[in-house]
This record gives C-alpha cells, structure tokens and sequence, in this order.
C-alpha cells in the first residue's frame, strides 16, 4: 500500500473570537465570545514545516455590564466589531503524521486586517465610535492623541493539535492569538477628555458614547478631564479558537512524489 504525499491542503475553519482588552477582565474566555470562521491553503516545505496563508472573519464584543468590577459596571461601556483578517505564518509539526496518528504544531507570521467598532444608543441606533474620538482623538487640545487606523498589522500566534483522520484529511484544535499594535480595538484606552472641547469637536452623541454611567439608574455624571477611562499601558489582543478541516490536494501526485505506506502507526 502506498501513500501520496499530501503536499498542498485546503484548510476550513470555524470556531470563536473573543478579544482581550479594556472590556474584558478576563484573558482567554468563552464569556462574551462570538462566532467566528475561516479558509485557505498550506504547502508543506517538509514533514514538519509548512506555509499557510488564509482568511479569517470573526466577531468580538464585550460590554460593561458583564464585568464583576462595580467601577466598570458604572462606566457602562459596550462596543461590537467585525475583524476581517488574511494572514501568512509558518506552521512546526512536532510529529511527522505519515507515522503518527496525531501531533502538536505551533505557528506564527504576520496578518492584516481590519475592525471598526460600533455599539448602540439607548433608542437602539448603531453607532461607529471610531469617527467621534471619543477621548478627544484630532482634537487640538489633545496631540498625543491621533485618530486610530481601521485597517492594521497583527502577530498572529498559537498553537494546536492535529489528527489524521484519513490519507489527505485531518481535523485540528488550535488556538490562535493576534498580538496587536494598538489600545482602540474596543475604542477604550487612556482617560477622559474634556466633556466641553468634546462636544464642541464631535457633538453630544460623542460625549455620550464616551461615557454611558449616566444611563443607569443612580448613575453619575461625566468624569472630570483626565479621569481614567482605560490602561493604555497594555495593548489590545483578539484570538480565534475552534476545528479545522484539511483537505489533501495530492499536489505533486503526477510528479511521482509518493511515500511508502507507514509500517508501525502510532
């Protein structure tokens, strides 16, 4: 019996997303995760490392009122985003699958991709956040504070776990991070800019989205200029998880490229 190389594969992803941010107390979660899905192609260079270049779309969200932190519970904040991603790593496989039934890989590269967060007001109307610069983003009185890009670069990383289920199909486990480059992943990052400028820049519905405590029952009013809205300190992550299908092409099967079949599998 022989086995042809399975060189080039069609890969199917679906799954969950979820972010880590100023939103989300907790780090990898299924609390507040959405659904998420993907495709593309890998090329094995060798047995143990390959190419894979895709496309991936998830949804992320978080909202104030499912944090146990009373102080986020009262600033009352919630966005939505999709992410649509194409990314390029290269993929370790531990074991060599024409002898093992299952093996561990880890991978890592780089992707672009593209977010733009919105929430709802309290009638129910979506609002994108990102044009009202919610803490005084292009505003004079803040420089430091530019507006954020919608389309970016990420380090996508992680790690898995692959089954052979036949010849040229697997199904894998894997758990995918993104390591970002900015804080407004969820349009929350340092502090409170002045309600006044503001207003005066973007209009109410700015100030209101900026701060939301005012919407709960006994709620407060909006904080004084400089009051800490997020942590700017630390970076916005998301992160895909679920089951992948690989599908074998059999590239390479008119160029000879067949492997003995494996006497002793683990």
């Amino acid at each position: 019996m022989l086995l042809s190389a399975q060189r080039l594969h069609l890969n199917l992803f679906g799954g969950f997303s979820n972010y880590l941010g100023d939103l989300q107390e907790k780090s990898v979660t299924l609390d507040q995760s959405r659904h998420a899905w993907g495709a593309g192609i890998s090329y094995d260079i060798n047995r143990h490392l390959a190419l894979r270049a895709g496309f991936a779309w998830g949804k992320i969200g978080a909202d104030d009122k499912s944090n146990t932190s009373p102080a986020l519970q009262a600033r009352n904040l919630s966005f939505q985003s999709t992410v649509k991603e194409v990314h390029l790593v290269a993929e370790y496989s531990f074991l060599d699958l024409r002898y093992h039934k299952l093996t561990p890989y880890v991978f890592g590269g780089l992707a672009l991709y593209h977010f733009n967060p919105y929430t709802y007001d309290t009638l129910g109307a979506k609002i994108f956040l990102q044009p009202l610069g919610t803490e005084g983003q292009g505003l004079a009185g803040y420089p430091d504070r530019k507006t954020y890009k919608l389309t970016q670069f990420a380090l996508p990383m992680g790690a898995g776990l692959r089954l052979r289920l036949y010849d040229n199909i697997t199904l894998s486990y894997e758990l995918g991070l993104r390591k970002l480059f900015t804080d407004y992943l969820d349009d929350v990052s340092s502090t409170y800019a002045d309600q006044t400028q503001l207003a005066a820049a973007s209009g109410s519905t700015a100030v209101a989205m900026a701060y939301r405590g005012g919407e709960l029952k006994g709620g407060s009013t909006y904080p004084a200029e400089g009051a800490i809205r997020g942590n700017p300190k630390l970076k916005d992550w998301y992160y895909m998880h679920g089951i992948t299908i690989g599908i074998g092409l059999n590239w390479g099967k008119n160029k000879g490229a067949r492997y003995d079949c494996p006497e002793n599998v683990k």
